[in-house]
């Protein structure tokens, strides 16, 4: 009779425990007057998140798999950004699919995503465009590149901005949408050699011919000077005052251009007093008319 009594009680108070954790998970939190989410509604949300990601984290070891290092690098940046859109979409399907009014929290939040949206206007821009440029792979780290007047060699490749360091060790961060609204020189899409060029002017009466053979002197003695293709020069113009010419000449990196250049016209110029040749300098003759009293 004993046993038979305990077993009721322990069925009762068994009972009473799964009514109370029922109770707890069918507990409403308002959120307004027309969102209302119980705790079990959250569990499944949580649960939904979770499953998510443990399948997103699986089709992106898939993907990128038998990728190269550089391009998995990217592509995980890029698709990054979209998990969280894949999130926000499980997110509303989880939330209709247990019974919460989903265009009632559109509705509630409407005035907040309009702000947050022209707030982040210029970060979707930026989005889009390193979107772009990882596809269309016209920017690769380790590129020269110039854009508004400022040049820099790119580090690093992010989705809303560019890192790129400028000669003087000057880092520049370079958000992405401005590759959609100005143009973009990229010196090192054909490969790391590039086309220098110094300009000089030589005075009237020069001989031309020794002025392009000590220009061609002057460029091709330089450690940094290539080979092939060999230097040359180009009669530009005649000039107000002197006889303009340009030594064209290749070198490997032209993100330090500035220092053989400089070093060719500091041999230019002493090539040129060596031979006796003149580096003119502008000249004006001033008449002075004298008015009759």
């Amino acid at each position: 009779m004993n046993q038979s009594l305990e077993k009721i009680e322990e069925k009762i108070s068994g009972s009473s425990f799964w009514e109370s954790i029922q109770n707890f998970l069918n507990l409403h939190i308002n959120i307004s007057e027309k969102i209302s989410v119980s705790i079990l509604d959250l569990l499944i949300v949580v649960t939904a998140i979770f499953i998510t990601t443990i399948v997103l984290r699986i089709v992106l070891r898939v993907l990128t798999r038998n990728l190269p290092k550089e391009d998995k690098g990217k592509f995980k940046v890029v698709y990054g950004y979209f998990r969280w859109l894949i999130y926000l979409i499980i997110f509303l399907i989880t939330l209709h699919s247990v019974g919460v009014n989903v265009t009632a929290v559109f509705a509630a939040s409407a005035a907040l995503l309009i702000g947050i949206g022209l707030a982040l206007q210029t970060l979707f821009q930026d989005i889009i465009s390193g979107v772009f440029i990882l596809i269309d792979q016209t920017v690769h780290v380790g590129d020269i590149i110039e854009i508004e007047g400022k040049v820099g060699r790119v580090e690093e490749i992010k989705l809303r901005t560019t890192r790129a360091v400028t000669i003087d060790n000057k880092v520049l961060v370079i958000p992405n949408h401005l590759y959609l609204e100005n143009s973009l020189y990229n010196w090192t899409q054909n490969g790391s050699s590039t086309r220098e060029a110094v300009n000089v002017g030589v005075a009237y009466g020069s001989d031309v011919q020794l002025v392009k053979k000590l220009l061609i002197q002057a460029a091709s003695t330089h450690p940094d000077v290539l080979s092939q293709p060999e230097p040359t020069v180009v009669f530009t113009d005649f000039g107000d005052s002197s006889l303009n010419f340009k030594i064209i000449f290749t070198i490997n990196d032209s993100f330090k251009a500035q220092f053989p250049k400089s070093d060719i016209r500091f041999e230019i110029d002493r090539l040129f007093r060596d031979n006796n040749v003149t580096i003119p300098f502008p000249q004006r003759d001033v008449h002075i008319y004298k008015q009759p009293e």
